[in-house]
This record gives structure tokens, sequence and C-alpha cells, in this order.
């Protein structure tokens, strides 16, 4: 079941958050090496949970949580932009130690189906064209994403740290 978020959810999610992303903070890591991933990521293990609060925090009505037998398995945080007509899908995650397949496919339908209700004439999502994502993009064309643009970013060092 797809319901819309309660206060009483927030540590479940903030959990769920934290575990689901220590795949792709590891790659980060990899990635920028120690240095650049520590100034870009300050804690890899807290930081995602205390992204979920302040979504939780200013738009409490822009997340849904999947819930099976009374326990949370996932949540899905969106935005919607009412002049643009556009809905976001922002961040979202399964329980890895949930086991149940289509979760995520069911959140994103709910989502979808809110948005429909709010007249948005365009959704999107935005994930990374890493190894780490590909789970994430695969989902997101299965839930019906159509139309990509891929965008790389880039880093440079400039000095050492003082």
């Amino acid at each position: 079941m797809v319901r819309a978020y309660r206060i009483a959810d927030l540590p479940a999610i903030m959990d769920i958050a934290n575990r689901a992303w220590r795949g792709i903070y590891r790659m980060f890591r990899e990635c920028y090496g120690e240095e650049l991933f520590r100034i870009v990521c300050a804690d890899e293990t807290t930081v995602k949970g205390h992204q979920i609060q302040a979504h939780c925090e200013k738009h409490p009505e822009w997340i849904y949580v999947a819930e099976e037998e009374g326990r949370i398995v996932g949540f899905v945080t969106f935005f919607i932009d009412k002049d643009k007509a556009i809905g976001e899908i922002g961040n979202n995650a399964v329980d890895p130690d949930c086991g149940i397949k289509g979760v995520g496919q069911r959140m994103y339908q709910a989502v979808l189906e809110h948005f429909r209700a709010k007249k948005m004439r365009y959704a999107c999502v935005r994930t990374g064209l890493d190894e780490a994502h590909a789970r994430a993009r695969k989902a997101y064309e299965r839930a019906g994403f159509d139309i990509r643009h891929e965008t790389v970013t880039y880093f440079q060092k400039l000095q050492e740290a003082p």
C-alpha cells in the first residue's frame, strides 16, 4: 500500500534512505577520491536521511510511503511546479532488506497519478549515469519515463588544502 507521509514515519524513512544510498556514496568516494568526497559529502552514513528530513519538514504533503503488513518498506519524495505544470520525483528508495518486488513501481505510479490529478503536463526524475544508479534508471524506464537528457559533472583540483 502506498499512502501519504505521517510524521511518525520519519525515523523509518531516514533509515531506509541512509542504507539505500550506501552503494552510491561508495561509488562517489571511488570516483572523487577521499579529499573531494569529504568536501562534497560530510557524513555518508547520515546525509541522505537528513536530506529526507528537510524535505519532510518543508513539504510533508510531497512524500508518499510504501507500507507492507504495517512495515514501512519505501518512500518517494516529489515536487510540483504549478507554473510549468511539471511534477518531479525526488529522492526515493525501497528498503534494501525488503525483498518485495514491485514496491518502487507502485510508489512511482501513485506519484504519477497524483501529478495527473494536479494537472501536471509532464513528470520528470533525475538520476546518475554511473553503474550505482543502473537499477534506478531501469526502474524509471519501466515506470514510463522515456524522454532522456544526459548530463555530466566535472571537477578539477585547483590547489592543495591549507
